[in-house]
């Protein structure tokens, strides 16, 4: 039975040979990209199209066409390929965009014939080239996703964005739809593929010229707010641009690439390959899901690699399932209305037999949806209760037991969790969110009870000491997992309110200073680590980083304010905003406790801080959306299980771990 996928469903495939079935409606032109797992080209000769029709395990047809037919061996594919895309063109002289021509259909068919999944492209406009669907690697196997997604700038737009250069995807577009004969151009001779955007890789300070600009800030709360992906369109980590959207994306930065992130490297070995997934006895159920089957340099990296993949599968399946639950409802309502409408149905006595099987056929659609989600949801929780237990205490709830064995790192980590996120149609799967470390961007954890239902339902008191509550765990989580030198956390706390929530830390001596109090005490922080700030960006333009003061401290600097603006000038706001803009490049970073009303007094001027931070909050609350379809996640806090002395263990630890270190 032929599994119709939708836009964003995705089904296993269980055939090693296959074959790509299109029927266009009129001529197009078939091509096939060779990805890595960031959806990236390796360059033009990654491409097959009817100047150079094989690569390995697939062969394109050679000319323009209503209906194709491509050869695929998955066996056959390169290691290095985790997507393969099968890209639609509009060739010269015929319909100017996809939308003014037939709709398109695109199968996987089995060596016998039998069709395995189908895909109509529906919903497209502007279009002239497309990515129909594509095979990707998952769990030691392969599925088809259904994408129906394009540009309307033609090919060469679609291969600038997959990481060609401008003139090699201009030439070899040309070159594929037959406006320059393949003989006229040397492959070799073309730019090779772009290194991907990424998020920032583990850097001193003094590497921080090379930094990239930070990403763009989330929308204020209480409406959702995206989390950061990687590339164009969090690691970040497991948070689109929010803009002046009412979400703040999970991912990054304004462009995505809805591509897991990774490492920057200067290296060009291929990435350890993560273990295989051990295949299950029966035939016709998916792989057995293996800690770490990503790929990556290390371990760290494969398993932060796996969370963005279970991340991202879990929103498309979603999707889908929606999606699919929407059609089934637009089509029942369509037939409805005829049914109501035509006089003959209600004349002859059968309209109410057209409503129940307008009505049957609903339910069978939604059904069949379901049933489809249910088998994705159950392989995500497989994979999850198999991924959780083998996370590095950096990643891991607090309730993990790693934390009980946790020793101080020799190196920074790749990415830090910063709670859980989770959709209604299955609460209880929870899929980390990452955000990459350093962080690129600042945090804020509301502690205002307008800034969703949950704050309101909760007294005033309790949400703020949840809020610091929250606060301490992020900061003795970073003190935790970096090197005993490499991180420094200062405090200011202009009334004195967190006094309890911070006791554990004073007491221990983990801290840079004792925390400041009073506006003296904010003026001198403040002032401190703007200096930090300018010396280290004067050092690095200069090109001596290693010229600077003795008294500067080079390591990563963590600044929790609380209960801002209490403390605050206006001169002491434009250097915290100083800090939020420019810190996070040299190793200063920004966690805000605070409740963005109580600053209302400074109007518009405050703005560009808040929408620069990173909201998060101490109740449940869904206002994050993911970079790839844009649902309101519900955010969770980890927080140190109620009556446990994990976090006391952690921060003695910490005590200990600094007081060796000190000469």
């Amino acid at each position: 039975m032929t599994a119709e996928l939708v836009r964003g469903q995705n089904h296993p495939v269980s055939q090693a040979r296959v074959e790509i079935r299109v029927s266009a409606g009129t001529p197009v032109l078939a091509l096939v990209s060779a990805c890595d797992d960031a959806g990236r080209l390796a360059g033009p000769d990654a491409v097959a199209h009817p100047g150079a029709r094989s690569l390995p395990g697939v062969q394109v047809p050679e000319a323009v066409a209503g209906e194709h037919r491509i050869a695929v061996d998955l066996d056959a594919v390169a290691p290095a390929v985790h997507r393969l895309g099968v890209v639609l063109v509009l060739p010269p002289g015929g319909p100017a965009r996809f939308g003014a021509a037939p709709a398109s259909y695109v199968a996987v068919a089995d060596p016998e014939g039998a069709e395995l999944a189908g895909y109509t492209l529906t919903g497209l406009d502007a279009e002239t080239a497309v990515v129909a669907l594509e095979l990707y690697r998952r769990q030691g196997g392969w599925k088809v996703r259904a994408v129906g997604q394009g540009y309307a700038d033609g090919l060469g737009a679609l291969l600038a964005d997959a990481g060609l250069g401008g003139p090699a995807a201009t030439a070899l577009a040309a070159m594929a739809t037959g406006l320059v004969p393949s003989g006229d151009i040397t492959l070799a001779a073309l730019p090779t593929a772009a290194p991907p955007t990424v998020p920032h890789g583990l850097r001193a300070p003094q590497d921080a010229a090379a930094a990239t600009a930070p990403p763009s800030p989330p929308s204020p709360p209480p409406a959702p707010e995206p989390l950061p992906a990687a590339g164009a369109p969090y690691p970040g980590g497991p948070a689109a641009a929010p803009g002046s959207s009412s979400a703040d994306t999970i991912g990054g930065p304004p462009t995505i690439d809805y591509a897991h992130p990774r490492r920057r490297r200067t290296t060009t070995e291929p990435p350890e390959p993560g273990p295989r997934a051990v295949p299950s006895p029966e035939a016709d159920r998916p792989p057995a899901p293996v800690a770490g089957d990503a790929s990556g340099w290390s371990l760290e990296e494969r398993l932060y690699n796996q969370v963005w993949g279970m991340f991202e599968d879990l929103a498309r399946t979603v999707a889908a399932y929606r999606s699919a639950c929407d059609f089934a409802e637009s089509r029942m309502d369509r037939e409805l209305d005829d049914a109501l409408s035509d006089p003959r149905l209600r004349l002859a006595g059968t309209a109410n037999a057209a409503r129940d099987a307008a009505r049957a056929r609903h339910d069978e659609l939604v059904a069949q949806a379901k049933a489809v989600l249910d088998r994705d949801l159950a392989q995500l929780i497989a994979e999850s209760e198999v991924v959780e237990p083998a996370l590095p205490a950096a990643y891991a709830r607090w309730a993990n037991p790693v934390w009980h064995g946790h020793g101080v790192p020799e190196e920074a980590p790749l990415a830090l969790r910063l709670g859980d996120l989770h959709l209604p149609e299955r609460p209880d799967l929870r899929i980390p969110m990452l955000v990459r470390a350093p962080l690129e961007r600042g945090l804020w954890i509301d502690n205002g009870r307008t800034g969703s239902e949950a704050a309101m339902t909760m007294d005033t008191d309790r949400l703020r000491r949840a809020a610091m509550d929250m606060a301490v765990a992020h900061a003795v989580r970073l003190l935790a997992v970096h090197p005993a030198d490499r991180f420094s956390v200062h405090v200011i706390d202009a009334a004195g309110a967190g006094a309890a929530s911070l006791a554990p830390l004073v007491a221990a001596g983990v801290l840079a200073g004792p925390p400041a109090a009073g506006a003296a005490g904010v003026t001198r922080t403040l002032e401190a680590l703007t200096r930090r700030v300018d010396l280290v960006q004067m050092a690095v333009r200069a090109g001596a980083p290693e010229e600077l003061p003795p008294d500067v401290d080079v390591a990563d600097q963590l600044l929790i304010v609380h209960d801002f603006p209490h403390g605050f000038d206006d001169r002491a706001v434009t250097r915290l905003r100083y800090l939020a803009d420019e810190g996070p490049a040299v190793g200063v970073h920004l966690l805000m406790v605070a409740d963005r009303d109580e600053a209302s007094a400074y109007g518009p001027l405050l703005d560009p801080l808040w929408r620069s931070l990173m909201r998060l909050s101490p109740v449940p609350d869904n206002h994050l959306a993911d970079p790839w379809v844009g649902h309101a996640w519900t955010f969770e806090p980890d927080l140190p299980p109620r009556g446990s002395r994990v976090l006391e263990q952690t921060i003695e630890r910490i005590a200990a771990a600094r007081r060796d270190a000190r000469p």
